[in-house]
């Protein structure tokens, strides 16, 4: 199957939004399919890093289904002021205006979001009954002493397993009051010690809880998919093994998890962004 893209440009509190549309080709309204609205992470645009959102709009497309990827306000083609993922509502619900505007025979969406780009439309689909699924990869559940406890869990374990640390060591090269200091800090941010994240900004320090009560309000399906070698991604599994809430949240029947061993953030490598792809079009496809 082939795919078509149409560039489009759509109105939103004053500002034009600018984003393409990608379209299975030979598409009819008689088959109302389901569609996906890629939300960015940011600060991002449209394209993604190393295309991954291009490459991903046309790989579902060719697989049957429509795809809209757009810039948010203030970020690459599009007018008006910058602005974080919590203010991105407006945004969205443009997009998704002009995605069924210009597809009249879809029945519903997929939000599918990268970073705090899976944030963001975690917290909006609760409200827009046309949204039916969230697609998350590495979800961004930030505050200073989840990012310590990954820390302190992942990089610094496999830094101790690094053969190039011992090497720097060895030929006296190993700054260790520096190592020092920083493993101190995220011990005391991990445990309390340091200066939380509910000092520096209490909103963001609630986040977590935001997007528990997003997900636990959301009737649709929703596919989660980890990066095993990320710190962001480390952090919201973190967080979920660590509370028996979102267990039972993320174990529950409406929910799919999948861990990619080895991946960055972004699924850099060909076969991580295959396997993403793979995933969501097989999800797409079983409901």
């Amino acid at each position: 199957m082939q795919a078509e893209e149409r560039a489009l440009s759509f109105p939103c509190a004053g500002a034009w939004l600018y984003g393409v549309l990608s379209l299975p080709a030979h598409m009819t309204q008689a088959k109302a399919p389901r569609g996906v609205l890629i939300v960015v992470g940011g600060p991002q645009v449209r394209t993604g890093s190393h295309r991954q959102f291009t490459l991903l709009a046309r790989s579902l497309a060719q697989a049957g289904f429509p795809v809209l990827r757009f810039d948010y306000r203030g970020m690459g083609d599009s007018e008006g002021e910058a602005r974080d993922f919590e203010r991105v509502r407006d945004d969205l619900r443009a997009a998704l205006d002009c995605f069924f505007a210009q597809v009249p025979g879809m029945r519903d969406v997929v939000l599918w979001g990268l970073c705090d780009g899976a944030s963001a439309a975690a917290m909006y689909a609760p409200g827009d009954p046309r949204v039916a699924g969230l697609a998350l990869l590495n979800p961004w559940v930030r505050t200073e002493q989840g990012a310590a406890k990954a820390t302190l869990k992942h990089y610094y374990r496999a830094r101790l397993l690094d053969p190039g640390l011992w090497k720097k060591i060895a030929s006296g090269n190993f700054e260790a009051g520096q190592a020092a200091r920083s493993f101190a800090a995220s011990v005391r941010s991990a445990f309390g010690g340091g200066k939380t994240a509910a000092q520096d900004d209490a909103q963001d320090a609630a986040l977590p809880e935001r997007m528990y009560a997003a997900l636990q309000g959301f009737e649709g399906k929703t596919l989660v998919m980890l990066s095993g070698a990320d710190l962001t991604a480390q952090e919201f599994a973190g967080l979920a093994s660590g509370s028996r809430d979102w267990q039972r949240l993320l174990d529950g029947p409406a929910v799919t998890r999948h861990t990619l061993d080895g991946a960055d953030h972004t699924c850099s490598r060909r076969e991580w962004h295959d396997q993403v792809v793979g995933w969501t079009a097989g999800w797409l496809r079983s409901w």
